[in-house]
């Protein structure tokens, strides 16, 4: 993993940048990104563009947003806020980034985990491919059934847990 972070592999730090937004842009990825995002659905961000809207828009906009995301001076637009209410009577904020932001996040996504999900631990849940916050709790509760015996064994009641 240092290795890779250091740059020390494929011609250093800046050859590493370059194949990584290569692979970001690569049209099967942009493509793959798009699949996605459609069927996620979805409301428009701050500029209005509709999932329908966005093939017209990538055919003419697409080469500056690409060149752009190549010299590091893409700036995303401003994720437009929406107010859910709550059962209870209060209100959840979401923030809906353009739809052109999304196919960019989820190429990216798309790009880097491959690179960085070995690197994870296997204990680790939070916003991982084919992981769920359900199955956490889970693996949790297995966690008590097994460790609850022991903490109330006679050779712990002589240990001196901080509470």
């Amino acid at each position: 993993m240092a290795e890779r972070a250091s740059g020390a592999e494929g011609g250093g730090k800046r050859a590493m940048n370059e194949n990584l937004i290569e692979r970001i842009l690569e049209p099967g990825n942009l493509r793959e990104a798009w699949r996605r995002v459609k069927s996620n659905g979805g409301a428009p961000g701050v500029d209005g563009m509709t999932l329908e809207e966005f093939p017209s828009f990538v055919k003419e906009h697409w080469a500056g947003v690409r060149e752009r995301l190549r010299a590091g001076t893409y700036v995303p637009l401003p994720v437009r806020r929406k107010g859910i209410p709550k059962p209870d009577g209060g209100v959840r904020n979401l923030g809906i980034p353009a739809i052109v932001d999304r196919v960019i996040q989820q190429s990216i996504a798309q790009a880097m985990s491959p690179i960085w999900e070995p690197e994870f631990s296997a204990h680790s849940y939070g916003f991982r491919p084919g992981r769920s916050a359900h199955q956490a709790v889970r693996q949790v509760r297995q966690y008590v059934k097994v460790l609850t015996p022991l903490l109330n064994s006679p050779v712990s009641g002589d240990l001196k847990i901080p509470t």
